[in-house]
């Protein structure tokens, strides 16, 4: 089993910028890929971005493609999330997610493990 501990969450100014972290400890951090979600007030949580067990391969939703990106450090068996460009409809609790497979396009389905999540409030 792994645990997984969000930080880097906060309250922002719109156009402006937060890095998230996760921090995993247990089940093996580096055969696994990782993933990013969130949830709004009154929303289904939905994918945000997903990152292979190596880096090589990352997958972004729409709605922050160009605005987002995932990466990793294996060493560190920590995941990111910058998040840049920041606007009003960010605002949500994001939770970081450990697939069950190497490489994972965000399907819910993929992750068997969750953090308990961050709160990301983006004020225009």
């Amino acid at each position: 089993q792994v645990q997984l501990v969000e930080s880097g969450g906060g309250m922002v100014q719109a156009g402006g910028s937060l890095r998230l972290s996760c921090a995993a400890s247990g089940r093996a951090f580096s055969n696994y890929a990782m993933g990013w979600f969130r949830q709004a007030p009154g929303k289904n949580r939905e994918f945000v971005a997903s990152i292979s067990w190596s880096g090589s391969e990352t997958y972004h939703a729409e709605s922050v493609k160009g605005r987002f990106t995932i990466s990793r450090d294996n060493g560190k068996n920590t995941v990111y999330l910058q998040m840049d460009s920041l606007k009003v409809e960010d605002t949500a609790v994001y939770y970081c997610a450990q697939s069950r497979t190497p490489y994972s396009k965000g399907a819910f389905a993929d992750f068997g493990s969750w953090g308990r999540g961050t709160q990301v409030t983006v004020s225009s």
